[in-house]
């Protein structure tokens, strides 16, 4: 769950080729091939990460995504207007956004109607006039089809993943661009507004408040709004028949619950803790960074695993308390505190993976100690010493158990190493210093051992880079 997948989800060995080779496949407004766009004005078609090359985009940074969207269950038909405020960080007489599939109708820049060309998941965007560095620009893009999900390279489902009563929406790592053109890569955060169009007696739920609610002409349409900084893979827009249920926990944080109701007699035991596990996260991790919480339990008994969405984490069916703690830790470690590389991924999961730990181990259950010793005595040939926690080796990789449960293994071996008091002080650090940005595993070692005194490099080296089963518990 990644703090998406489940760490007991089995991974397939796949590759992402066949999605790299849609970067072959250029379609133009005319239809005819299109040309490349020649000199360094074009920004970069990806981010740069070693994992999902294509992802993400060069010369800008989005500040804000205003998304108007209209879905038809019956025919899974999508409608989409999204508006993309951003700044440029070089001169750009062109730019991409990331957008898999559906049609592309019209784009403007700055009011102006624009050229553009699709290229694989790169839609290529060259204005009327070209971008000076450091100007604020608007891009209006006007796109609809029958949205298709991304296949992961470790072979699951990702995106726009259609239910039978209407869809699941999870984007980690690469899906938010199955049903938005997105700068999608987990560094450019942004802020967002949602609004979702569906039939009457349907529900659409996404991320931070919901601020309108109305239904005409036998359509409701719902209007969200994410303040904070969000990462792309983290927006939602999931849409069915939910039973809906509103209120404040104690501390005054808005709780908004959408449950499938073939879920939600098995959901409500744990949807019951949110309070609870809320406010004992805050007195371990540091105030909540958000301004509303939740969950959305769907029935989706095909997609196989649970998505910390921004402040409304997903659930493909009931979730145990485990997995609730696990998600509503991501908003500290994942979402708040966000990637800047798909490798550091354990920064997310070895985390949220510990937090499950240390609410057993202070709530009448098994030390977090008692796990480490458990996972240690598998023999070398398991697969948690398949490959370095912090450098997974590639995109089918990122949700193994190398990633959960060593990382997790390396928390405790931190945390024995410089005391609970160093160690929480560590983790609440991490949380304030970071928040609504982003971390990397070299800035988490280097505050460690600020925080505690010591050379903890031979821990790190051994825990998180080493390959193999190590020789000392």
């Amino acid at each position: 769950m990644p703090s998406r997948r489940l760490p007991v989800r089995s991974v397939f060995l796949r590759t992402g080729a066949a999605l790299l080779a849609l970067a072959a496949v250029t379609v133009t407004t005319d239809g005819s091939a299109a040309a490349a766009v020649a000199g360094q004005h074009r920004g970069s078609s990806g981010a740069g990460d070693p994992y999902f090359p294509l992802a993400g985009n060069g010369g800008y940074d989005v500040r804000h995504y205003d998304l108007g969207l209209s879905y038809d269950p019956v025919s899974r038909k999508l409608a989409g207007n999204a508006v993309v405020s951003a700044r440029t960080t070089q001169s750009l007489a062109s730019f991409d956004l990331d957008l898999s599939g559906l049609t592309v109708n019209s784009v403007r820049v700055d009011g102006r109607s624009a050229r553009w060309s699709r290229e694989g998941q790169e839609l290529v965007i060259t204005p009327k006039k070209a971008l000076r560095k450091g100007a604020a620009f608007r891009v209006e893009i006007a796109y609809g089809g029958v949205p298709q999900e991304v296949t992961d390279p470790d072979g699951s489902p990702d995106g726009w993943i259609a239910t039978d009563d209407g869809a699941f929406v999870a984007g980690e790592p690469q899906g938010a661009m199955s049903w938005f053109p997105a700068d999608n890569y987990p560094a450019d955060k942004a802020s967002y507004s949602f609004e979702i169009t569906v039939p009457k007696g349907y529900t659409a739920v996404s991320n931070g408040v919901l601020k309108a609610q109305r239904t005409s002409h036998g359509k409701t349409t719902f209007r969200w709004d994410q303040a904070q900084p969000m990462a792309s893979y983290l927006a939602t827009a999931t849409i069915g028949k939910f039973d809906v249920q509103t209120y404040r926990t104690p501390s005054g944080v808005p709780v908004y619950t959408a449950v499938d109701p073939r879920e939600a007699a098995k959901a409500a035991p744990a949807l019951a803790k949110i309070p609870d596990i809320l406010a004992w996260e805050t007195q371990l991790f540091g105030p909540y960074p958000f301004s509303a919480t939740g969950a959305i339990v769907d029935h989706a008994p095909d997609v196989g695993y649970a998505l910390e969405t921004q402040t409304r984490p997903l659930y493909d069916s009931a979730p145990s308390v485990g997995t609730v703690v696990h998600e509503m830790a991501h908003q500290w470690f994942g979402d708040s505190v966000s990637l800047t590389s798909w490798k550091d991924i354990w920064l997310n999961e070895g985390f949220a993976t510990y937090a499950e730990w240390l609410w057993e181990e202070q709530h009448g259950g098994t030390t977090a100690q008692a796990e480490f010793d458990h996972y240690y005595a598998l023999p070398a040939t398991n697969g948690v010493w398949a490959f370095p926690t912090a450098n997974p080796g590639s995109g089918a990789n990122i949700f193994a158990s190398p990633v959960y449960t060593r990382g997790a293994m390396a928390l405790q071996k931190l945390r024995t190493a410089v005391g609970d008091r160093d160690f929480f002080t560590i983790l609440r650090t991490w949380a304030r210093q970071h928040r609504h940005e982003t971390g990397t595993t070299a800035q988490f070692i280097a505050l460690s051992e600020h925080v505690s005194g010591d050379n903890l490099g031979p821990l790190f080296r051994t825990w998180i880079y080493g390959t193999g089963k190590p020789a000392q518990p």
